[in-house]
């Protein structure tokens, strides 16, 4: 089992930055490939951006990419999602996820935190 917590979300003006973090407890984190993904009001979950176990290979999706940068620290068990020049497009509620291998299919993640809230005002 393994227990995610997210935080780092807010409000913030369309241009502007935030840094999540998603925080692991329980079995091996470094086992797990960590993917980001957001769900709008009224829209189904979307992947976002995937890391590798050693953190040594990314993938975004193409609307953020060139924007965000996601990150591990496996010594602090923490996934970082730093979201820069963000729009109002940006905004939902934000949630990391483990997996056995890098996937951009939620089908594949096996352990979901409840989210952040990320809201970008134009």
């Amino acid at each position: 089992q393994v227990q995610l917590v997210e935080s780092g979300g807010g409000l913030v003006q369309a241009g502007g930055s935030l840094r999540l973090s998603c925080a692991a407890s329980g079995r091996t984190f470094s086992g797990y490939a960590m993917g980001w993904f957001r769900q709008a009001p009224g829209k189904d979950r979307e992947f976002v951006a995937v890391i590798n176990m050693s953190g040594g290979s990314t993938y975004y999706t193409a609307s953020v990419k060139g924007r965000f940068t996601i990150s591990r620290d496996n010594a602090n068990n923490t996934v970082y999602l730093q979201m820069n020049s963000l729009k109002p497009e940006d905004t939902a509620l934000y949630y990391c996820a483990a997996a056995r291998g890098m996937s951009v299919s939620r089908s594949n993640y096996y352990y979901w935190g409840q989210g952040t809230q990320v809201t970008v005002s134009s």
